[in-house]
């Protein structure tokens, strides 16, 4: 786990992050809020536009204030000060009382955190495993990065580092929705194909990038529901975030795949 170059906090920077944040926030109480991590490579900060409409969204749909503005602003700053790095973004409804009910007259809460890059080290093939932990459906929340992440810490917890790359997620009627921090993509048939989210899951930013890399390629694609058994009929599978990019898996429990394909047609297309 890497602890963060700098932190700012509703625009200024905090000499300690341990004591940056006001115990009565709203997105440590309740995780009232949203969050954004973001690549910073030669520089720039890869598909801010595509980040910051996500964010934007949420906003509307948590009925959050979103002071975008001043949020870009801020993001712009701290991200020139690192040629590479990651940048996490996070946005709360701010500081208030006890109680769920949200104040409608507070100001919303801004903390960006910097990171250095994460120690690369090439992966051919990901090995994924199943998790115990399923995703709970709720239509209001799905495809929303908010800040209950609480399955995914508990999915997370099942296996050691040396024993998995990954691992998938069904949500409790066991359709497979996601890793636990990426999208996923099977090709079948010659069709590409992910998971729908309409119940739950991340509509994840380099997803995004990978179905409009794929209609610009002509590929065949499809959302759609998938189901643990569909993976046993695929040809490729692989995983996506907006870090780390599309990550080809080799395996899956007793299920193995060669086949790099169509990853690497998209890699090369979004020139990662």
């Amino acid at each position: 786990m890497s602890t963060p170059l700098e932190v700012w906090v509703n625009g200024k920077a905090v000499a300690n992050s341990n004591v940056a944040l006001d115990v009565m926030d709203r997105g440590l109480n309740y995780g009232d809020g949203l969050f954004e991590t973001t690549l910073i490579h030669s520089g720039q900060i890869r598909f801010i536009d595509s980040h910051l409409a996500r964010l934007r969204e949420g906003c509307k749909r948590l009925r959050l204030s979103c002071p975008e503005r001043a949020l870009l602003e801020e993001i712009v700053q701290i991200a020139s000060t690192t040629q590479e790095g990651i940048l996490k973004i996070v946005l709360t409804r701010g500081s208030a009382g006890r109680g769920y009910r949200p104040d409608p007259n507070i100001e919303s809460t801004r903390i960006l955190s910097l990171y250095p890059m994460p120690s690369s080290h090439a992966v051919p093939g990901l090995r994924l495993r199943w998790c115990e932990m399923r995703l709970s459906r709720n239509e209001r929340l799905a495809g929303l990065k908010h800040l209950n992440r609480l399955e995914q810490v508990l999915a997370q917890s099942e296996w050691q580092p040396e024993e998995a790359d990954e691992g998938l997620m069904m949500d409790t009627a066991g359709e497979v929705v996601c890793a636990t921090a990426a999208n996923l993509f099977v090709v079948r048939e010659g069709v590409l194909i992910t998971p729908d989210l309409r119940y739950c899951g991340v509509e994840g930013v380099m997803r995004a990038q990978v179905l409009r890399a794929a209609e610009a390629l002509n590929l065949s694609v499809s959302v759609e529901p998938i189901w643990p058994d569909d993976l046993r009929h695929s040809s490729e599978l692989f995983i996506t975030n907006a870090v780390r990019g599309i990550r080809s898996v080799a395996s899956l429990s007793d299920i193995e795949w060669t086949s790099t394909a169509v990853a690497d047609r998209l890699r090369t297309w979004l020139k990662l």
